[in-house]
């Protein structure tokens, strides 16, 4: 047994397993529910990072009573917020955009994270099997438009080396398929999966991409740069995604130490998300405000790169969209009025080099600038 799997066969999977839970039998036995509703494992690497009851790492993987809390200002929250069932064409495979899909390589976690858009499905037996993964790939295989996939889950990562590799030889084998993006929580969670035959086997696939996800700067330990690095090492570009959690990440100067240590460590950061409308979660969830602050602090007052799209995955399955704090105060034909990270104005004169637009087409032009970027 390879250390990570002697980690994750260590794992706290009961109440009776977890830290800093109040010893009152009342209290334990609510709890128990909350567990049987939604799965708990906490690998002995990450379990031994906890510091105490109002740790941020705590917070994200010991359960409470309030995942029971299934309602907010009188609009049930739901399962499946992002509408993924609605867009599976064959099971545990989401083809929402054009030209990319998401595959689910199983439902297991290094982690079972409360927030989870996915706490419906995450570490139940059967979800994912060896016939629905089939089932993607084929369907991968006969659309041609698909160009990009994302190997989620779960995590793929924690699928043994032997059938990750075949997956990735038989998604490699697709000839209209660009790009291999593996979504995961591994290198931040049970860093020690990352090892010398992993990456031999990674970087066979380039392009190769990984969307990793970190939320607080305690969990970029030594073990975790040193995972960091060996996937940089073999040439593939890692991006973060980070969510947006009440009492764990939800200020700017951890957002921002957070960001420059990502970025240390070769890791792009790509996306902050607004916590998803997920039963079982509100607890977790800021103001969208919140969010915007954040990102003011951190726009102009830190290197561009450690700087992350907002992004709200639109509830119903809208997509992600780009959130920005506003910085047009004021637009016409002859001008756009603006504002720096200071606070301060500026004024930035229009082109009108004889290519005969009118006011009208000007106008609509400085309005789109103001909306939203999709």
């Amino acid at each position: 047994m390879e250390p990570w799997q002697q980690q994750l066969s260590q794992s706290a999977v009961k109440i009776e397993d977890l830290p800093f839970i109040p010893e009152s039998p009342e209290y334990r036995e609510r709890l128990k529910k909350v567990g049987e509703i939604y799965p708990i494992r906490i690998n002995s690497y990450f379990l031994n990072l906890i510091k105490g009851p109002n740790d941020p790492l705590w917070k994200q993987v010991v359960p409470t009573l309030e995942e029971l809390d299934d309602y907010i200002e009188g609009e049930t929250l739901l399962a499946d917020p992002l509408n993924e069932e609605g867009d599976m064409p064959v099971p545990e495979l989401v083809h929402r955009y054009p030209d990319r899909v998401l595959l689910m390589i199983n439902n297991q976690c290094p982690i079972v994270c409360r927030f989870c858009t996915r706490k419906r499905k995450i570490g139940f037996p059967g979800v994912v099997t060896r016939d629905t993964l089939r089932q993607g790939i084929e369907y991968i295989r006969n659309n041609p438009e698909i160009r990009d996939v994302i190997m989620s889950g779960g995590d793929p990562l924690l699928v043994p080396d032997k059938e990750l590799d075949r997956i990735l030889s038989e998604l490699r084998s697709i000839p209209h398929l660009e790009i291999i993006r593996i979504g995961t929580r591994v290198p931040g969670t049970l860093p020690s999966r990352i090892t010398e035959n992993l990456c031999s086997i990674l970087k066979k696939y380039h392009p190769l991409y990984f969307n990793m996800h970190f939320n607080h700067p305690a969990e970029i330990t030594p073990e975790v740069e040193k995972a960091c690095a060996m996937l940089a090492d073999i040439g593939i570009p890692l991006g973060s995604q980070t969510v947006l959690l009440k009492g764990v990440n939800d200020n700017s100067q951890t957002m921002k130490e957070l960001m420059l240590k990502l970025l240390k460590n070769r890791v792009k950061p790509y996306y902050i998300y607004q916590a998803d409308m997920t039963e079982g979660t509100d607890h977790f969830r800021t103001s969208v405000e919140k969010g915007l602050d954040i990102l003011r602090d951190l726009m102009g007052h830190t290197s561009g790169m450690a700087v992350p799209y907002f992004v709200i995955d639109a509830p119903g399955g809208g997509g992600k969209v780009r959130l920005l704090p506003n910085s047009v105060v004021e637009h016409n034909k002859d001008e756009v009025v603006i504002t720096n990270y200071e606070g301060k104005v500026f004024r930035y004169s229009q082109y009108n080099g004889g290519n005969g637009s009118s006011s009208k087409n000007s106008k609509s032009k400085h309005q789109d600038m103001c909306q939203l970027p999709a």
